[in-house]
């Protein structure tokens, strides 16, 4: 269930739980927090990261004993609420939520960028969710060799759609061509709604999707799933294949939230905070709301949530680069 990158839970709350614990006993947290915390949330309400925190945030009030307000600054990707949380005090009362782009690709999508992903402090990696290859219902390919030798007999004839450029969708996109050899056209849009809304019409081909907001569509018939981008199949999806498992190796993605805080944090600040989200991913209350939405659990500690967007930020900009993709 949980997908090649998730991070197990069980351990990591123990530990991650004793760490904040020593840390509160030496007293490197003073009486943190003592009012409201903000959490900033790179994208609109209702998107998939704003669900996400919004869940977490309400169970890590309740441990924490202190509001967490929610509020959403969206645009340049995601850039304008990293800038704004780079830019806070560190002192633990202003967050970062963000999918993967802010806080790792994209100084290499945008010119003028006034923060340095590498310095926010992670805190935790909250969900993740696998992606699909999300295509049209009338869509001539039914499987994905079929899709695979339809691109390879019209080269630059399928359109796909993406949440922008640079986005785990276009990035997706880019890895799948590079590895099957094949040839699409990028139609970016400015969010999930209005590149899936395009696609029911028909106006574009497919679109490498996250889960959560593809699997109702596919239910109802109005677009079809023609395999699930992570190296196992979905609960949700027992009868659809894995790109793996369709011949196409090495293209594992899923769509991940994670919370992060400003630059020089303090540690005992940051242990409590990811002891709280430890905490809140065992609510029973929360993990049924997960598995609703097919949204795997995230928790783990610091350190493995930094060792993760690390290696995240290596292996897409290898693919960024790799295909060309030139900043805005």
């Amino acid at each position: 269930m949980f997908g090649r990158h998730a991070f197990m839970v069980g351990l990591g709350v123990i530990a991650a739980g004793a760490a904040a614990a020593a840390a509160w006993a030496q007293g490197g947290a003073g009486n943190y927090p003592d009012h409201p915390i903000r959490v900033i949330v790179s994208v609109p309400a209702g998107g998939g990261v704003d669900t996400v925190t919004r869940l977490v945030a309400a169970k890590m009030q309740v441990i924490l004993g202190q509001p967490m307000v929610v509020e959403n600054r969206a645009g340049v990707g995601g850039s304008i609420a990293a800038e704004y949380v780079f830019g806070s005090p560190p002192d633990g009362y202003t967050l970062l939520a963000s999918q993967p782009s802010p806080i790792t690709t994209n100084p290499l999508l945008y010119k003028s960028l006034s923060y340095d992903p590498a310095q926010l402090v992670p805190i935790a990696i909250m969900s993740h969710v696998p992606n699909v290859v999300l295509v049209r219902k009338d869509f001539p390919a039914k499987t994905i060799q079929e899709l695979i030798a339809y691109a390879k007999a019209n080269p630059g004839k399928i359109n796909f759609a993406s949440q922008g450029i640079g986005t785990t969708s276009h990035t997706t996109a880019e890895l799948f061509q590079k590895i099957t050899g094949t040839k699409m056209t990028h139609v970016p849009y400015k969010g999930t709604a209005p590149a899936v809304n395009d696609l029911l019409a028909g106006n574009v081909d497919l679109m490498f999707n996250e889960l959560a907001s593809s699997i109702e569509l596919y239910k109802s018939g109005r677009a079809r799933i023609l395999a699930v981008t992570v190296n196992h199949r979905v609960a949700a999806l027992p009868n659809i294949p894995t790109l793996e498992e369709a011949g196409v190796m090495g293209c594992d993605s899923d769509t991940w939230h994670a919370l992060t805080a400003p630059p020089k944090t303090p540690d005992a600040i940051v242990a409590k905070l990811n002891a709280a989200v430890n905490k809140a991913m065992t609510d029973p209350d929360l993990l049924a709301r997960f598995t609703q939405l097919s949204i795997s659990p995230g928790g783990g500690t610091p350190a493995e949530a930094a060792a993760f967007i690390k290696s995240e930020t290596q292996r897409w900009g290898d693919v960024i680069r790799d295909a060309g993709i030139k900043p805005e």
